[in-house]
C-alpha cells in the first residue's frame, strides 16, 4: 500500500513539473519569436521633455478646448544621413509640434502652415503624415490642427495585418 502511495506520488510530482515545463518552454518560444521578428528600430526614438508650451498658444487652447491634454511642446528629431556612405551635410531633422494625450491615448500633433497646404487624398496624408505613426508606433495616431479654422483631425493608419 505504501509503495502505490509513493508511486501516484511520484507521477502526480512528474505530471506537475511536465505541466510547468511545458508552459515555461511556450513563453520561452514566444518570447524569442517576438524578439526574433521585432524589427531592430522600432523603439529607437525616445523623446525628451520637449520644448517649452507657451501661455496663449491658440493650438495648445484648441487642444484642450476639445478634452486633450498637452503633455509636451516641440520636439525636434536628428536624423543622420548618408549617401554612398558619405554624411551628406549635416543630415535633416523632423518636427513634432506636441504631444496630447486624451483617454489614455498618445497623439503626434502637427499643425497646419499657411506655406504648405495639406493635401487630404490618402496619398497626400500618408506623404506627409506616415512618418510620425513609423518612428513613435506607441502613439495612437496623428492630430493635424488648424487653430485658424478651429478643426482638429485626427488620423490613424492601419499598418500590417
Amino acid at each position: 500500500m505504501v509503495n502505490e502511495v509513493l508511486a501516484i506520488e511520484t507521477y502526480g510530482d512528474w505530471l506537475i513539473m511536465l505541466i510547468a515545463g511545458s508552459l515555461l518552454a511556450i513563453w520561452a518560444y514566444k518570447a524569442f519569436y517576438r524578439w526574433l521578428h521585432t524589427p531592430v528600430n522600432v523603439n529607437r526614438i525616445k523623446l525628451g521633455k520637449g520644448g517649452a508650451i507657451g501661455d496663449n498658444d491658440e493650438n495648445v487652447s484648441l487642444l484642450e478646448r476639445s478634452g486633450y491634454v498637452v503633455s509636451s511642446g516641440k520636439h525636434v528629431i536628428p536624423i543622420p544621413i548618408e549617401l554612398d556612405d558619405t554624411p551628406l551635410g549635416s543630415g535633416s531633422r523632423i518636427y513634432i509640434d506636441y504631444i496630447a494625450e486624451k483617454e489614455d491615448c498618445t497623439y503626434v500633433v502637427k499643425t497646419a502652415r499657411d506655406r504648405l497646404p495639406m493635401d487630404w487624398t490618402a496619398s497626400g496624408v500618408r506623404d506627409r503624415l506616415l512618418v510620425y505613426s513609423l518612428l513613435l508606433p506607441d502613439c495612437t495616431g496623428v492630430l493635424f490642427i488648424d487653430a485658424k479654422e478651429g478643426i482638429i483631425r485626427k488620423i490613424t493608419f492601419q499598418l500590417g495585418d
